[in-house]
């Protein structure tokens, strides 16, 4: 296939766009547009079930919108994330961030009160405090009727409670529960809410959650799946955690990679699709494509043409 110039013209859309990536050649131009035709065939495979891995931080930010319209759409089937997805998720129903930069002092940043996620900015009464306000309310009730859940069972739960909310449809944990798309999460502890639950533990020592209930239904989606697929952004525990499960089915099917790691430090993050082969965690027939760039850029274009390509 030849390396044919990118044409720009009035009115394309972002999944033309893509195709002309597709016929340019190079470089993670490419692979964007291969991440596309991989997610398609994987969402349109009826045997599929698709996995959906990303890190807290992008909920932090506006890509928020795109993770919620995956789980809206019912694109995905199963959501594998880290317990600041919770954090920032429900936050944002209550209260704003705002824009910032890089470059800020933090040390002045602290003495005002603000917290700096890259180039957001996120005051103490944003996160923190509004979610002790909110968050201890909502567990006691559920306490009230269960006192022994998954954390599964829980996010659910929360879902559930958060539907009166004025910005409920705005919550990825809101669309997970309406659209009953389980939400795994193996670092529960690792995060402000996670950090109210052990408090609530400290005056509710009956209070259990129950991490290996979550393992055991996890692992039934993975045994009684045909295939498998999974749109993995970013690394750590996520990514980690997404392909382990998959390896014990022969591997991920389907498997596209978005991250801004290197590989050469060895890091799980920065691995890509070939080591996970190594592993059985991605089946060595499967369709696959590691995209190496910034997820709040990356995600957002992969979606909207995949959108394009499913309406």
């Amino acid at each position: 296939m030849k390396v044919d110039d990118i044409q720009l013209r009035r009115g394309m859309t972002v999944d033309d766009l893509i195709k002309e990536f597709y016929k340019s050649g190079g470089f993670t131009a490419k692979n964007v547009a291969l991440a596309v035709n991989i997610l398609e065939e994987m969402v349109k495979d009826k045997d599929c079930t698709v996995f959906l891995s990303f890190p807290a931080s992008i909920v932090a930010t506006g890509t928020r919108g795109v993770v919620r319209e995956l789980v809206k759409r019912k694109l995905v089937d199963v959501i594998v994330t880290t317990c600041g997805t919770i954090d920032h998720d429900l936050a944002r129903i209550w209260r704003d961030y705002y824009h910032g930069s890089f470059y800020l002092n933090d040390a002045e940043l602290y003495d005002r009160g603000i917290h700096r996620i890259g180039n957001v900015l996120v005051p103490r009464e944003s996160y923190g405090i509004i979610l002790e306000e909110k968050i201890r309310p909502i567990v006691e009730d559920i306490y009230e009727e269960k006192k022994r859940l998954s954390v599964r069972e829980l996010i659910w739960e929360i879902g559930k409670r958060i539907e009166h909310e004025e910005k409920a449809e705005s919550s990825i944990i809101y669309w997970c529960y309406k659209n009953r798309i389980p939400i795994f999460i193996p670092g529960i502890t690792d995060g402000s809410f996670g950090c109210q639950l052990w408090l609530f533990y400290q005056t509710h020592k009956d209070f259990v959650l129950d991490v290996l209930k979550d393992e055991d239904e996890l692992s039934e989606i993975v045994f009684n799946a045909k295939k498998t697929g999974a749109l993995m952004v970013g690394g750590g525990i996520s990514k980690h955690h997404t392909i382990w499960w998959n390896q014990f089915k022969d591997g991920l099917d389907y498997a596209v990679y978005i991250t801004t790691a290197v590989e050469w430090d060895g890091s799980l993050s920065g691995a890509r699709v070939e080591e996970a082969i190594s592993w059985g965690k991605v089946n060595k027939k499967a369709k696959y494509v590691t995209v190496y760039g910034d997820a709040t850029v990356i995600l957002p274009m992969i979606v909207a043409s995949l959108l394009e390509r499913l309406i």
